[in-house]
């Protein structure tokens, strides 16, 4: 007796609600039909659906990314990084608590107290004829973050290792939500025996799904405007599956009214939120991502202040717009720092600073489209500095040195540098590669710096 099962999926949606309606049009109509033809579909979620750059997550801290999950009948999700090192421990602790699904992440789990009762390694659903389906999550190791935050976070290897052959021995089909990146599925697929890896966090779109060593690999991009289909054909009589097919299907123009008005109910809510005023300002205080201002500068002066470093760095494009004279709300600030970007202080050698600093005084660094680690901007702009003044060769061309309060740097001597956490991963900025300490403010963002500079003003 064969069986066909559907896996309908997102991944990545970043609190994108524009295409929310348009996903929930064509998920709903699908599944429908399956309803019909008395076939078992499944919904799924891989992680990021929340991304506290849009004000109605900002608002409610996610909860209302967790209702629309429910109202739309999911049925597991895994979460990811957004979820998981964005909101503070509390937060995320009783993020799912009235959630109508399965929440399973096998890597995740805090530090000093209980497992919250929603969080659970994998979750196996049985199909409408018996075959028992098995679902197992795990999402990208941001250990120092996580731990920052009072969770402990395992190697996804180790948790493979762990729970595959347990699946295995349980249930029929093994299906792996996998916030890991693509190159980390490629390999899972080689490695484990695995019929389904739905895959996310590189927001890599895989048009048709891949077949690999037995196992399907699908993924959707990113923002919701492809969701994923997998059908998977399961033998009863052979016990075993004998076809795998997926694909990214693309949103159409429908949309589905429940979704609207839901989403509509949610901005509403949040914008009483975030209508609530912070400060007044006697001036305007315009940005410019080219040229220093003096909203830059008093905002890296108190950067400085807050992490009592010795010299501070922010770039321009930080700031995606100025403030008006008067009263200035949650909502101004939200829409003029909306990253997921929190503080960071890190300590360099005088050498590692003065290389750093050449590289955020480059033209294609000031230039550059930066798309991910936590910027929601548009370009990185103009570095702006607190306590550094910067030295150039006679004919401007290159920068020699750099002083800091009037004393020109040491290359051997210790300095410590406040900036974005963005700028502190190696692969953006190579002369910290070698940079081990490093202090991560959480779970304050950089708008909560921002909004002290602003009440100081």
């Amino acid at each position: 007796m064969q069986e066909q099962i559907h896996i309908y999926f997102t991944s990545d949606l970043h609190s994108y609600f524009d295409n929310w309606p348009n996903i929930m049009a064509g998920i709903k109509k699908y599944r429908g039909i399956h309803e019909l033809e008395d076939e078992t579909s499944l919904l799924l979620d891989n992680g990021d659906h929340l991304d506290r750059v849009h004000p109605i997550t900002e608002a409610t801290l996610g909860q209302s990314n967790v209702s629309l999950l429910s109202e739309a009948g999911y049925d597991v999700v895994t979460f990811g990084n957004n979820e998981g090192i964005t909101l503070s421990n509390d937060r995320l602790y009783y993020l799912y608590d009235d959630a109508s699904f399965a929440v399973a992440c096998a890597n995740v789990h805090p530090q000093n107290r209980e497992a919250p009762e929603w969080l659970k390694p994998y979750q196996i659903i049985k199909s409408k004829q018996g075959a028992k389906v098995g679902i197992l999550g795990v999402t990208a190791p941001f250990r120092k973050f996580y731990e920052l935050l009072g969770w402990s976070v395992d190697d996804p290897k180790m948790i493979l290792e762990h729970y595959i052959p347990e699946l295995r021995h349980q249930c029929d089909i093994v299906v792996v939500l996998s916030h890991l990146g693509l190159y980390e599925d490629e390999k899972m697929a080689e490695q484990y025996p695995i019929d389904v890896i739905i895959g996310g966090h590189t927001h890599h779109l895989i048009d048709q799904g891949r077949v690999e060593h037995g196992t399907i690999i699908n993924a959707v991009g990113k923002q919701g405007y492809h969701y994923g289909y997998i059908n998977i054909a399961f033998d009863h009589q052979m016990g075993q599956v004998t076809s795998l097919a997926g694909e990214a299907i693309p949103i159409s123009d429908a949309q589905d009214e429940d979704t609207i008005q839901q989403i509509q109910a949610w901005n509403d809510q949040a914008n009483q939120y975030l209508d609530q005023v912070v400060t007044s300002l006697s001036e305007p205080y315009p940005i410019d991502w080219f040229q220093s201002t003096k909203l830059m500068e008093r905002f890296v002066e108190e950067l400085r202040n807050w992490t009592n470093a010795d010299v501070a760095a922010l770039n321009s494009g930080v700031l995606l717009s100025g403030f008006e004279s008067g009263p200035v709300t949650k909502k101004h600030i939200h829409e003029s720092c909306p990253h997921p970007m929190n503080p960071c202080k890190m300590t360099l050698t005088g050498q590692e600073l003065i290389e750093t600093v050449r590289l955020f005084e480059s033209d294609r660094f000031k230039n550059h489209e930066l798309k991910g680690l936590g910027f929601r901007g548009e370009i990185l702009g103009k570095m702006v500095y607190s306590q550094v003044t910067l030295h150039y060769r006679a004919d401007g061309q290159l920068l020699e040195t750099i002083s800091i309060a009037g004393e020109r740097v040491d290359p051997d001597k210790k300095y410590t540098l406040a900036t974005a956490d963005t700028f502190s991963f190696p692969w953006l900025i190579p002369s910290i590669s070698e940079v081990d300490d490093k202090q991560y403010y959480m779970p304050e963002f950089l708008r909560d710096v921002l909004t002290k500079c602003l009440s100081n003003v």
